[in-house]
């Protein structure tokens, strides 16, 4: 169909170009004016005129105030524009091609529907429906093969109905058709296979775009497995505090102060803004499980003399979460929980141990309910399939818990998951649709003390995909340093932190040695020979000597090696 209504829209173009065409007057922002035709001169044909390099740079045009696509011939006498990326509004076209780029790769690679994608501040996006959670590490490299292949972004200005027929097969584009198009027509931009529904304009080319660089956050396994990513505020009132309990007993460890008179303080934990955000309108049992996933910043007012490096401060910030749910979910639950557990901890490569902790002599709530919530965490350990132990007595005097403990390379094991059952903040907040359980489950628990744990894990010697220093590139002499400053930006445009030593007063042993002793992961030499023939000479941290390859080759295995997370990358390379 696209192509049918791409040859009726060229056709149209023609004959307007040989029937209607006629002298027109272009106005230049220093008043100067240019002669042009209409339907047939374009933007990008005037800032040639002017220069090369103005052309080569400008992202998009302006006409009358309008931005427009520099390949769309003029229509009319009118004022132009000619934007670089500096301004704003050429920034928005930038990062809008860029995401219709990732749209043709994630629909290339995943097939699913996609949804929005615009531009944002900085940078883009584009959400897709899919049946089932993907690996994205193929993203990067189709994207790259994409921008290679400069793909013009040609515009089509097409009837809503036949874009509704177009679109059938996407839910989500036939629903931006129905409620935001109210014109007879719209417009369509397709670049290789991608045809999507956008006002534009857009770059030339996809060649325009030279690099993108997908930044995956965790919200993605999050929104995997049922979490919907909150924010809640940093301070509260102590109201709150009074109303969850922890006023009581924990006041001593808040920062708090006053303003007009009342009392408020930073947040020590996220769970009483959860049980806001839950009770802010009426639930039906149908919402449950209710999975709310914070990573705000908390503050603790521990003593001076409890606070060791990274593993105990007073600012921290934690992979937070609450679950709302039914007595009768708790067991689902908890097997989820720790199935994510499992999923983190072996990228670590850290072995765990588990403790249920049951019911304390001081406890409160019904007997028969902490009895059958036990029952249900026994069954979720026992079908996790990793020994555990039992703790008698050692529950919270609100819920019972499951502890893990990860155990570092020196054989110590540190508390930093936890998943607990809290049949209390319920009642305190009077929570409904009936009354649900809490749980309370962190993975990681403070990101803080998980840095501070693996550091003292990985002896300084970071895995490649999680390194501070993945990269040093080492020129053999002076008069390769220019080169090796280029190879250092195409790493570091790809995504990797690269460095280089152009330090004159270094021989090449001692900067490859210091290299070594930093714990890059991979050093990179290059001389008269490898500037001749574009390649990099690969040696690792350990001396492991992997030769000769092309600065794209090397990128490529590199990237590869980081988006599967391997333990061994300077082996496997």
């Amino acid at each position: 169909m696209y192509n049918k209504l791409k040859a009726e829209h060229d056709a149209l173009l023609a004959e307007r170009a040989a029937n209607n065409s006629k002298p027109i007057k272009v106005t230049l922002p220093d008043g100067k004016q240019v002669d042009a035709e209409s339907w047939k001169t374009t933007p990008y044909q005037i800032a040639c005129g002017i220069s090369q390099g103005l052309a080569d740079n400008t992202v998009i045009a302006k006409v009358n105030k309008t931005v427009w696509d520099l390949d769309r011939p003029l229509e009319e006498d009118c004022t132009l524009e000619l934007l670089k990326f500096e301004d704003e509004e050429a920034q928005a076209v930038y990062w809008h091609s860029s995401a219709h780029i990732m749209g043709e790769a994630m629909e290339r690679i995943y097939g699913g529907c996609l949804c929005y994608g615009p531009p944002i501040e900085n940078g883009f996006y584009y959400d897709m429906f899919l049946e089932e959670g993907n690996d994205f590490s193929a993203l990067e490299t189709l994207c790259k093969k994409i921008m290679k292949e400069k793909q013009a972004f040609e515009r089509l200005e097409v009837k809503k109905e036949t874009l509704l027929e177009m679109f059938k097969y996407n839910k989500f584009k036939c629903r931006i058709l129905n409620e935001k198009v109210n014109t007879p027509t719209t417009t369509v931009y397709r670049c290789g296979p991608l045809i999507d529904l956008c006002r534009g304009p857009h770059v030339r080319h996809t060649g325009k775009i030279k690099t993108i660089k997908i930044h995956k956050v965790s919200a993605e396994t999050y929104r995997k497995r049922g979490f919907q990513e909150v924010v809640t505020p940093n301070v509260f009132n102590s109201r709150l505090w009074m109303t969850s309990g922890h006023w009581q007993h924990y006041s001593d460890n808040m920062f708090s102060f006053e303003v007009e008179k009342e009392i408020f303080a930073l947040k020590p934990m996220n769970c009483p803004g959860h049980c806001l955000m839950f009770d802010h309108r009426p639930r039906s049992w149908r919402e449950l499980p209710l999975r709310l996933a914070d990573f705000g910043v908390l503050h603790r007012n521990e003593l001076s003399g409890a606070l060791t490096g990274l593993t105990r401060v007073r600012r921290f910030q934690q992979d937070d979460a609450h679950i709302f749910c039914a007595m009768e979910q708790i067991e689902e639950e908890i097997k989820s929980c720790l199935q994510f557990l499992r999923t983190v901890y072996d990228v670590f490569g850290f072995s765990f141990k588990l403790n249920l902790s049951t019911r304390p002599e001081k406890y409160l709530g019904d007997i028969e309910v902490w009895n059958q919530a036990e029952k249900q965490l026994e069954n979720s350990l026992n079908d996790f399939g990793e020994k555990w132990e039992l703790n008698p007595g050692d529950g919270a005097f609100y819920g019972p818990k499951i502890d893990i403990q990860i155990k570092d390379a020196i054989g110590r094991y540190h508390q930093c998951a936890t998943i607990q059952l809290d049949f209390q903040l319920p009642v305190r907040f009077n929570l409904t649709f009936t009354r649900p359980v809490i749980i309370h489950r962190a993975i990681l628990g403070s990101v803080e003390r998980m840095i501070a744990i693996l550091t003292e894990n990985y002896g300084g010697k970071w895995p490649l995909w999680l390194s501070p220093q993945q990269v040093m590139v080492v020129p053999v002499g002076p008069t390769c340093d220019e080169y090796a400053q280029k190879v250092r930006q195409h790493f570091h445009d790809a995504g990797l932190m690269a460095d280089v030593d152009v330090d004159p007063g270094c021989t090449l042993n001692k900067k490859i040695r210091n290299a070594q002793l930093a714990q890059y992961n991979f050093i990179l030499v290059v001389g008269e020979k490898e500037k001749a023939s574009g390649t990099v000479n690969i040696r690792t941290r350990d001396n492991k000597v992997h030769g000769e390859r092309t600065i794209a080759d090397t990128v490529e295995r590199l990237l590869e090696l980081k988006c599967s997370r391997s333990r061994q990358a300077e082996e496997e390379f």
